[in-house]
């Protein structure tokens, strides 16, 4: 029998194999253990929000498509007005594009400054990154829709309270993507510049943004994607826009359910359009700069 030798220790074929064999094995009973926990507390938590629920889900998983058969039943009777419909409620999406528009831009400053502040060689204080990647964490970690509550109990309903809930949790978002671009740039050019003298701001201006420009504007446009949908959800807690629209039709109930079909098809036109568009420029960005 052929016998190999490893770190000294002469080994057979066969004493390699089943020692693999083992392993394999093991492996295998930690991933069906690892499974079977996961089941168990996927069940178990189910079990658990099915009790608290209003109703049982099983009792009412067979009404699921009847709310959906209702709007568009009403929906083809009254056909005809969907047209003036979509003209009526348009402001109400430009309304909701604006809150998306506003809080990505606003959001992306404020995720830009995070980066640099936060980034391992850019940091114009080294010591306090730290402070600054728990910050984005805080920031990304509070869900819009907790904030908005919150904004809307002190300034009232209304697009603002939207915005600034978007832009807080995209700066944070942002933060994090801009940040692991901003670590694999090339420190050549901040360091030429700041043998010449240059400011910190200078330094990230001519030396670092130039590197990762396009990586950042396609990030910005994702979020942008994102947060027109965030925008629309948060028209439910009383923030405005299309999703504020869309709750009131939904709230009447039969007789205005063509309102909500015609909000249903500007949203998800829009989505759709704004998708496409988005991708597109990312896919330049990304590729024409690699190019």
């Amino acid at each position: 029998m052929t016998e190999i030798t490893l770190s000294g220790a002469p080994q057979t074929v066969d004493s390699i194999q089943s020692s693999y064999m083992a392993q394999v094995q093991r492996r295998r009973l930690y991933g069906g253990l690892t499974l079977l926990i996961f089941i168990i507390l996927m069940v178990s938590g189910f079990n658990i929000a099915d009790d608290r629920n209003a109703g049982g889900f099983w009792n009412g998983l067979h009404q699921f498509g009847d709310y959906p058969a209702d709007v568009l039943s009403e929906a083809w009777e009254k056909r005809a007005d969907l047209p003036a419909l979509i003209v009526k409620y348009f402001p109400a999406l430009l309304e909701t594009i604006n809150i998306a528009a506003v809080s990505t831009l606003l959001g992306a400053i404020g995720g830009l400054f995070l980066s640099l502040l936060g980034t391992r060689g850019l940091a114009k204080w080294p010591r306090l990154i730290p402070v600054f990647r728990r910050l984005s964490d805080i920031m990304r970690a509070v869900p819009e829709i907790v904030v908005a509550l919150v904004l809307i109990f002190v300034l009232g309903g209304g697009p603002v309270p939207a915005m600034i809930a978007i832009a807080i949790h995209t700066a944070g978002a942002l933060a994090k993507m801009f940040s692991e671009v901003s670590e694999n740039t090339d420190l050549k050019a901040a360091e030429g510049l700041t043998s010449t003298g240059a400011t910190w701001l200078q330094q990230m201006l001519l030396g670092v943004l130039p590197q990762v420009a396009p990586n950042y504007v396609s990030y910005a446009l994702l979020r942008f994607e994102i947060n027109i949908r965030a925008s629309a959800i948060l028209g439910f807690v009383g923030a405005g826009g299309l999703g504020y629209e869309l709750r009131n039709s939904m709230a009447w109930g039969p007789g205005r359910f063509d309102e909500a079909a015609a909000i249903f098809i500007l949203l998800f036109g829009t989505i759709v359009f704004f998708d496409q568009v988005s991708s597109r420029y990312r896919y330049r960005l990304t590729e024409g700069h690699a190019k």
